[in-house]
């Protein structure tokens, strides 16, 4: 498989440890990305809420430049994906508007979670891994933008998503049910107004402390950042790590979390050094 990849400039900066993880396991499943030439930011928060000329000129301009290579385009970020699709959208109804002719029709974009939550890849996954986080427990954080709104994201099931919770399985980490997987942590307010978004990241992680979870995961870079981040902020120390669905998949095939990766997290993740320790260090060994 050969895939286009939008990587954004989240995985270009403060995420680059997304980025690494999302390259790394689509290599280990034979899966190709061709990282798309001279690409730009998406235009994400900033653009869009600004002038929507620009905030739509800017992912168009990403999605001609994936339709010369001819592969479908990945994406790792949220906030990137919604721009994406929101301009196919634009595009697709008013091409007259652009003055864009040819843009192919069967050019699809995929959230990386998407991708990694189909069947094929799941047993992909679970032949290749090397050891399974039994017994952790994980409530599985979708956030705002890859899934809403339905009409831009052609997402089904966007109140009940179930792409993270068949990543987390396929390494053998149980997800719990619990009531905020898909409520906004106010991302795009943090700076802004740490006030909303304190209470927004506390109302989340106290629904994960009583759903059982011993972290989370994401597959959004700002919901990474902000939910660790603002935790930091809250009364107790009782932290929750939050893990990319990529960086879970990667720990598992390799059988080891390394330090460097540990230290990118803005609160403690000893979390998962302290599974793979109880865990057998190779399939093998489980056979």
């Amino acid at each position: 498989m050969k895939l286009s990849y939008y990587p954004g400039c989240s995985l270009h900066g403060t995420a680059l440890d997304y980025d690494r993880s999302v390259q790394e396991v689509c290599g280990a499943l034979g899966i190709e990305l061709v990282e798309i030439p001279d690409w730009n930011c998406c235009g994400a928060s900033s653009a869009h809420m600004t002038n929507h000329e620009i905030g739509m000129r800017l992912p168009l301009r990403n999605l001609l430049l994936a339709a010369e290579l001819g592969h479908d385009v990945l994406v790792p970020c949220a906030a990137c994906f919604q721009r994406l699709k929101a301009a196919e959208r634009s595009l697709k109804e008013e091409p007259e508007y652009w003055d864009i002719e040819g843009y192919p029709e069967d050019l699809n974009i995929v959230h990386v979670s998407s991708l990694l939550a189909e069947d094929s890849v799941v047993n992909k996954i679970r032949e290749q891994v090397q050891v399974r986080f039994d017994g952790l427990k994980l409530a599985c954080y979708y956030g705002c933008l890859s899934l809403r709104h339905p009409k831009i994201t052609g997402v089904i099931n966007y109140e009940q998503p179930r792409t993270l919770e068949a990543i987390v399985e396929s390494v053998g980490a149980q997800p719990v049910s619990w009531s905020h997987k898909t409520e906004c942590c106010s991302g795009s307010l943090t700076m802004a107004r740490p006030d909303i978004a304190r209470r927004l990241v506390g109302d989340i992680v106290d629904a994960a402390k009583r759903a059982g979870a011993d972290g989370m995961v994401t597959d959004c870079p700002m919901c990474q950042a902000n939910v660790e981040g603002r935790q930091l902020d809250l009364a107790s120390a009782d932290y929750l790590p939050v893990f990319f669905g990529t960086e879970l998949i990667s720990a598992a095939l390799n059988g080891h979390y390394p330090a460097k990766q540990k230290k990118v997290h803005l609160v403690d993740a000893s979390v998962l050094d302290e599974v793979l320790n109880r865990a057998p260090q190779s399939r093998e060994e489980t056979l």
